[in-house]
């Protein structure tokens, strides 16, 4: 799929056409782009910034990022580039022993938007795919490793500036640093300014929110790690519930298969159709004692031991601390089969006991395996740099004309069950209908005042665009859930209802 500025003109004209002024300022970006890019990487003079390098990218070519900042692990080994594009590395220092990596990607058609982008995990790596997703838009576009490369959190260790870097400085200092570069290099500064981001940068764009309100005029927060210290508790619990393969407790992923079942038996209709999804998991009062064998079995590779059964049943509870207060609340039924090859697979997940062996304790010889609600306390009594982002006042935000959105009807940040084609990623875009695609809702927010009741999404069958589109369905705006009032169409968007 190309998605340059010309398929953004043709498709949704009153949110791209508004700055063609824009391009009388500085004709020579277009006449000579490759030149314009080079000398304006040479010109570069910022504070604590040191340009790596300012390189012309043309339209169609697909960058590799295998060899670039320790990337190799990160998941994102190239990006096709859509639009013709500087795109300018540098290193900008937060500290004498602390700083970011950060990327701009500077769109030869530029629409006038500003656009940061988030991280995922413990935030490593610069996410590429939504640079290249969001430059080929036409936004000014940066984006940054949040103080350390790589995936795990092995750089907190005895340094608090990388952790001030991961909790907020690292974001911030794009933003600050990336618009006086888009300004420099357009000639005028931008008329908009936009964030995407999901899971930790989710965390980040509620962060922005919250502690720099005048960074953004909208942001997407998809899946955000809210209340973090509290968060990384609630996932280091899993491990002492389960336990490791061989445990009586232990659930085998193929029984994480039988549980799912069993979970849509008992609550997948609660939604008006049985349709292979959990509308609201919040409704769902899921019993997994209806899957205890009966005594006497001696296979069980269709239902649950006692002793899985309450291994289960402590997964599906909320979680307490101490004092009696809740520390997070229970995995939501439904996302087991996602969840059991990232919590429930024998061992501690990576992230929670990074943080408590590099942050909590600085000890790297922390045992997860004894991880109790007394160490939920210290973590939680610790927060660094107010890294839980539990702070419910965004009125400065709001005053100031933001608007922001928090992404629903997904697995986590993608994939699922559901009618997850919304476009809040490349790899999720089913249409550049505003309606359909979240980015391009909020840009409609911000710039016409068009608040978003709800944003439609698509199920393609087998996720495969090729195969024809499974369903289609609205995702409602949170208190309203989606009830089916037709079920014989459950399949078209109208059959369904937003209801309080």
């Amino acid at each position: 799929m190309r998605l340059s500025f010309f398929t953004c003109l043709l498709a949704i004209p009153s949110l791209c056409c508004a700055n063609e002024i824009l391009y009388e300022k500085r004709d020579y970006i277009f006449s000579d782009p490759s030149s314009a890019c080079s000398q304006f990487g040479a010109s570069i003079t910022l504070e604590n910034v040191t340009v790596n390098f300012a390189n012309f990218v043309p339209a169609g070519t697909n960058l590799s990022f295998t060899q670039d900042y320790g990337l190799a692990l990160c998941g994102y080994p190239n990006a096709l580039v859509t639009s013709d594009m500087c795109r300018v590395a540098m290193y900008v220092a937060t500290s004498y022993r602390s700083g970011i990596t950060l990327e701009a990607w500077l769109p030869i058609n530029w629409t006038g938007r500003f656009l940061s982008t988030g991280n995922g995990g413990e935030s490593g790596c610069i996410q590429y795919p939504d640079l290249a997703y969001t430059a080929g838009l036409g936004f000014a576009t940066v984006g940054a490793n949040n103080g350390h490369n790589g995936t795990t959190g092995v750089a907190f260790a005895n340094n608090s500036d990388v952790v001030e870097d991961f909790a907020i400085r690292s974001l911030h200092t794009g933003v600050v640093v990336g618009k006086e570069l888009t300004k420099q290099f357009y000639g005028t500064a931008h008329k908009k300014s936009y964030y995407l981001g999901c899971s930790t940068g989710g965390r980040q764009g509620f962060k922005s929110v919250q502690s720099y309100p005048l960074d953004f005029d909208g942001v997407l927060a998809g899946a955000p790690a809210l209340n973090y210290p509290n968060l990384n508790s609630w996932s280091a619990h899993f491990y002492p519930i389960f336990g490791d393969l061989g445990n009586a407790t232990f659930v085998p992923v193929g029984l994480w298969a039988v549980i799912h079942q069993e979970i849509l038996n008992q609550c997948d209709g609660i939604d008006g159709v049985i349709d292979g999804i959990v509308e609201d998991p919040e409704l769902c009062r899921f019993r997994p004692e209806a899957l205890q064998c009966p005594p006497g079995t001696t296979n069980s590779s269709t239902c649950l031991t006692s002793a899985q059964v309450g291994a289960v049943r402590k997964a599906f509870t909320d979680f307490y601390g101490v004092d009696g207060n809740l520390i997070y609340p229970r995995m939501q039924p439904g996302s087991e089969t996602i969840a059991s090859f990232v919590y429930y697979t024998g061992g501690p997940f990576s992230y929670s006991s990074d943080w408590f062996k590099y942050v909590v304790y600085n000890n790297s010889n922390w045992n997860p395996a004894s991880f109790t609600i007394e160490d939920a306390k210290v973590a939680e009594d610790q927060n660094p740099f107010d890294i839980a982002t539990w702070n419910g006042n965004i009125s400065a935000f709001q005053n100031n004309g933001g608007k922001l959105r928090s992404i629903s009807g997904m697995g986590h940040c993608e994939g699922g069950d559901g009618a997850y084609f919304i476009g809040n990623l490349l790899a999720s875009v089913s249409t550049m209908d505003p309606q359909n695609n979240v980015l391009l809702r909020i840009i409609d927010w911000v710039e016409n005042g068009n608040a978003p009741e709800t944003v439609t999404g698509t199920k393609f069958v087998n996720d495969d665009p090729a195969q024809g589109v499974a369903f289609v369905r609205n995702h409602c705006t949170y208190p309203k859930r989606n009830v089916c009032t037709n079920p014989g169409n459950y399949t078209s968007p109208d059959a369904w209802t937003c209801v309080l």
